[in-house]
């Protein structure tokens, strides 16, 4: 497995960069004093509180905190899918806060992989065809290199035999692997994962967290929000989040 993954990605010591970011920001992702409200029916309500977060290359941190404290709309804000009410983020080369939709759209296909807690998988598409979909939208590698890579992809992540299946021909646990390997598909340096675990069994839920740990070994960048208490204490770092805001 080190191997084939050395194919796809540097170590850490090879893939470090020397200096800043374009925009100034030394972290890979850095949050500056990030606000996000949203206005109901019931008034305004603040979800993010003055955060600020800084995440270096290759990190494997956590996100915990109570149901409401913000921790999904955290990780939104470093992936693009919202916008903050005021303040800063920065991912890579990327200054979020200041880019439209349509940019965002652009950046997210090959910045960042996403993983959700319900798999998320096209289901009239085959495991390997909802691979290779991210990298034809974004125009990536030829048909048959995107085919290849599809393949290596789910060789990774342990169900390459299962390929030509639909999701609903999956277990769960085979849906998360595959949920993973579309996330890695157009080999983003940041992944982050909404609960990729909350669904699954503990053996699978094991299974999952060690690859997660061999990505971060080389060289990846993984952000991850979750209620497992004995997951987040095997992170490098975790970051609670109370009423919106980091504690401590």
């Amino acid at each position: 497995m080190l191997n084939f993954l050395s194919k796809l990605w540097p170590r850490k010591d090879e893939a470090s960069r020397n200096g800043g970011y374009r925009h100034g920001n030394t972290h890979l992702i850095e949050l500056r004093q990030v606000v996000k409200s949203y206005r109901t029916a019931a008034g305004d309500f603040t979800a993010l509180r003055g955060i600020d977060l800084t995440v270096d290359q290759g990190e494997f941190i956590a996100i915990v905190g109570k149901s409401g404290s913000g921790k999904s709309t955290l990780l939104n804000m470093i992936t693009g899918i919202d916008h903050p009410t005021t303040g800063e983020i920065f991912v890579g080369d990327a200054a979020l806060h200041r880019l439209n939709e349509e940019q965002i759209a652009a950046w997210r296909g090959e910045g960042i992989g996403i993983v959700f807690q319900f798999f998320q998988l096209l289901p009239t598409l085959t495991a390997l065809e909802n691979l290779m979909l991210p990298m034809d939208f974004c125009g990536l590698y030829s048909p048959r290199e995107r085919r290849r890579r599809s393949l290596e992809l789910l060789e990774l992540v342990g169900v390459a035999e299962h390929a030509n299946k639909l999701p609903a021909a999956l277990s769960g646990g085979q849906q998360q692997r595959v949920a993973i390997a579309r996330a890695m598909a157009n080999d983003p340096p940041i992944i982050v994962a909404d609960e990729p675990t909350g669904n699954l069994d503990s053996a699978t839920s094991e299974n999952v967290f060690d690859l997660f740990k061999t990505l971060v070994e080389r060289g990846k960048t993984i952000v991850i929000v979750t209620h497992d208490e004995d997951k987040a204490r095997r992170v490098e770092r975790t970051i609670t989040l109370v009423d919106g805001q980091i504690a401590g």
